[in-house]
């Protein structure tokens, strides 16, 4: 909604008595004022909602930056950008529209429309599902916060679902990315009878909880087992990207700029390298040209890059190799 709507809905809220709405309008000029920089204001605001309501207090999230520990969040302060990234062309349209959509909201709403602002990424480990998260918060210079898991599950009947709703309590009250890494943790299919009922009720509170997020809270989920997601999670997110491995052009693109990087020769063409380098994740890729360069620091200042990537090539074919040796099978 624009300003002036959020106003009279402000106004009809708080004269015929509607504390979820009254609470909901707050909520969101309190994220556009923190946005803007107005901390004090919005502090004030948040202050004086929790003074005002009788609703029980907004949660005390133990963040990270307050110097806390157990809390349900923790705070990344962002440093990657969108294109810094290795992404195909596909998945970096996507999330280039998505930040266009956050960043020109006023237009939207002028219009009757809000920004998508529900994602959920899927594909093998490695690939970049993690730093995407923290380049859509970089490119909108909002906080990324990150759940975490061993503080929100509980042992006991309704404790997951309580620490649930105290954590997007607190997230609705800022503009920001709300980021859940190996989300089947939570959103685990219901129709699975290896699952408990307290399961399925977790989902369905985060299910509720996802619905009422306004859309200046970006939420970003990302899982290994799309397979394994409630199919009623999967109908919750605008946006749905699945990030797979580097292909061969993709690896010959990485070193290309490593080599720029490195700002020395590296022996043999890119393409060479590439076809040399089977890896199924740019995590993988990341790791090879951090040992590359370390040993080319280590040797400087005789380093010969070439023999030491020769080395680095045959090394990992031996990891590799270790890697896909078939494992006994487990006695019974």
């Amino acid at each position: 909604m624009s300003r002036a709507d959020l106003m009279v809905g402000l106004v009809k809220a708080g004269s015929e008595g509607d504390q979820q709405r009254f609470r909901a309008a707050v909520e969101a000029i309190a994220a556009e004022e923190r946005a803007k920089h107005h901390h004090v204001f919005a502090d004030k605001l948040e202050s004086s909602l929790r003074s005002a309501t009788t609703r029980p207090k907004a949660p005390e999230v133990v963040r990270s930056y307050d110097g806390g520990h157990g809390g349900l969040l923790y705070e990344i302060e962002p440093q990657r950008t969108l294109g810094s990234l290795f992404l195909s062309d596909e998945v970096k349209a996507v999330a280039a529209e998505l930040i266009e959509e956050q960043s020109r909201k006023d237009l939207l709403r002028s219009y009757g429309l809000e920004p998508r602002h529900r994602v959920l990424m899927s594909g093998p480990p490695g690939n970049g599902k993690t730093s995407l998260a923290e380049a859509i918060a970089c490119e909108l210079m909002v906080p990324l916060f990150v759940v975490r898991y061993e503080a929100v599950v509980g042992s006991f009947l309704g404790e997951t679902s309580g620490r649930l709703k105290k954590l997007f309590d607190f997230a609705r009250t800022h503009a920001c990315v709300l980021f859940f890494d190996e989300f089947d943790t939570l959103g685990k299919e219901r129709g699975d009878t290896h699952e408990t009922g307290e399961i399925k009720r977790v989902v369905s509170s985060l299910l509720l909880q996802i619905d009422s997020l306004p859309s200046h809270v970006v939420i970003v989920t990302a899982t290994n087992h799309g397979e394994l997601l409630d199919r009623a999670v999967w109908r919750r997110f605008q946006v749905r990207l699945s990030l797979e491995g580097p292909s061969a052009a993709q690896r010959e693109a990485w070193f290309v700029r490593f080599q720029q990087k490195l700002g020395v020769s590296l022996g043999m063409t890119a393409k060479s390298i590439a076809s040399k380098l089977k890896v199924d994740s740019y995590s993988d890729l990341e790791q090879f040209c951090e040992d590359v360069h370390r040993r080319y620091v280590l040797a400087m200042p005789a380093a010969n890059v070439k023999i030491i990537l020769a080395e680095r090539l045959k090394q990992w074919e031996l990891r590799s190799a270790a890697i896909k040796v078939k494992q006994p099978p487990l006695r019974e």
